[in-house]
């Protein structure tokens, strides 16, 4: 069997959009059950055109096909606070190997700051000429580890590379656990909650490894 690794973070009260509060009880009512309550764009999360209007699709529509593929592990742990990440930064062998309909996820190790300021004010980011590269090379999926693909304190920014890549690329945002892969080559997938008219979505990510 091929090692399976899970990419999500583990949503808690101490997570920042989300809260779980008691529902149900064994002792009252006869089981456990709780009431859970999630900003649409916390943790490991996947994004829909419609979040920055760039079309009218939302989550509940995007193909199952789009949510499962290879994808490349490209390590730019290099770039640091508020770093861009450009094309080149991509090995070439990657390049060289990579095919339309393939996905890249951008390991910067900065889960580490998760529920942190530095996590959402100091990200780094796609920039511009990736994003347009990736919308040229039909890239499905792009995965990252911040919570945004763009700068969130800059608006003109984050609607920029947003409404660039959801021309045609799945955005997730929020992985985790990269460095416990083994490989850079792998199986990704990524399931968002089936929400209707929904502008985005918590996802359960994992990635299979040996790809084959």
């Amino acid at each position: 069997m091929r090692p399976i690794v899970d990419l999500t973070l583990t949503y808690t009260n101490d997570f920042i959009g989300f809260s779980k509060e008691i529902s149900k009880t064994i002792d009252a009512d006869g089981w456990n059950a709780s009431t859970l309550t999630f900003y649409s764009h916390c943790g490991t999360h996947m994004d829909a055109p419609i979040h920055f209007n760039v079309s009218k699709q939302t989550i509940d529509h995007i193909p199952v096909t789009d949510f499962v593929g290879r994808a490349w592990v490209v390590d730019v742990r290099h770039i640091g606070s508020k770093g861009l990440i450009n094309p080149e930064h991509i090995p070439q062998k990657i390049k060289d190997e990579f095919v339309a309909g393939d996905s890249l996820i951008f390991w910067t190790d900065w889960s580490q700051y998760a529920n942190t300021p530095k996590y959402r004010d100091e990200l780094p980011r796609i920039s511009k000429d990736l994003a347009l590269w990736c919308v040229s090379k039909k890239v499905k999926m792009i995965g990252v580890e911040p919570p945004s693909v763009a700068d969130v304190n800059n608006l003109d920014e984050v609607t920029k590379i947003h409404q660039i890549l959801l021309q045609g690329v799945v955005i997730i945002e929020g992985l985790t656990n990269i460095d416990a892969l083994q490989t850079n080559c792998v199986e990704l997938i990524a399931l968002p909650l089936k929400i209707g008219d929904g502008d985005g979505a918590p996802a359960r990510v994992i990635a299979i490894e040996k790809y084959l």
